[in-house]
């Protein structure tokens, strides 16, 4: 198949939400912290542990996993992060209201909404496929940009299992190998590959656009 004929094959954009249509996740983890009283150094330490490997065993006690399914309700995982909290640090935390206020400190990318938005408009298929932590997310315009949206915690499943992507896939009506995948976390754009899907990892606006225009062979900007 030729490059143009490649070009001509994709269809459909999928995006993450958190570190792609927003800004820089760290920076708003820092300020949250900042202005939270959290140490920082703490917090990271027990994301890791909950966490784990990014592609190992799924364990349906791990925390985080539970809250991007919807098994987990906010109000709970709140209270064992103040208590994990607080075991590491030995000071109190209030457990209610730390998720949303982390949540505030994201910022919008305007850039990138407009990207997604520009994309539609020009006859590309568009899907929104986001991990949530239990977030309110700010919708408005949605209609707009998306085809289809996907919330982890509103279907059961989570990236990086294969299953979301594929769910994402029949709600946007495309083929694995006609859409391309923009994510800011390297594990959730190495299973989309995985499952056909072509895949951009997320670092910059500028960067992005430029690939994305090289991979649907039309300008973004």
């Amino acid at each position: 198949m030729s490059e143009t004929e490649e070009q001509a094959g994709l269809r459909g954009l999928v995006v993450d939400w958190g570190g792609v249509l927003t800004g820089d996740l760290r920076a708003a983890v820092q300020a949250w912290a900042a202005a939270d009283g959290i140490d920082l150094d703490a917090y990271v330490g027990i994301m890791r542990d909950w966490f784990g490997e990014p592609v190992g065993i799924e364990a349906r006690l791990n925390p985080i996993h539970a809250l991007e399914r919807g098994e987990m309700s906010v109000p709970d995982f709140e209270a064992r992060l103040a208590v994990a909290l607080t075991e590491r640090t030995g000071l109190p935390h209030e457990p209610e209201g730390l998720l949303t206020r982390m949540f505030e400190r994201f910022e919008h990318a305007h850039d990138m909404s407009a990207l997604v938005r520009r994309a539609r408009h020009g006859g590309l298929r568009t899907a929104l496929l986001s991990n949530s932590w239990g977030n309110d997310y700010p919708r408005d315009g949605w209609d707009e940009m998306f085809d289809a949206v996907v919330i982890s915690g509103e279907v059961g499943m989570r990236k990086p299992e294969p299953r979301i992507y594929t769910h994402t896939l029949d709600l946007v009506g495309l083929p694995a190998a006609a859409c391309v995948f923009v994510d800011d976390m390297p594990h959730n754009v190495a299973a989309a590959v995985g499952v056909g899907m072509v895949g951009v990892l997320h670092t910059s606006y500028e960067e992005t656009r430029l690939e994305l225009e090289a991979l649907f062979g039309r300008a973004l900007g």
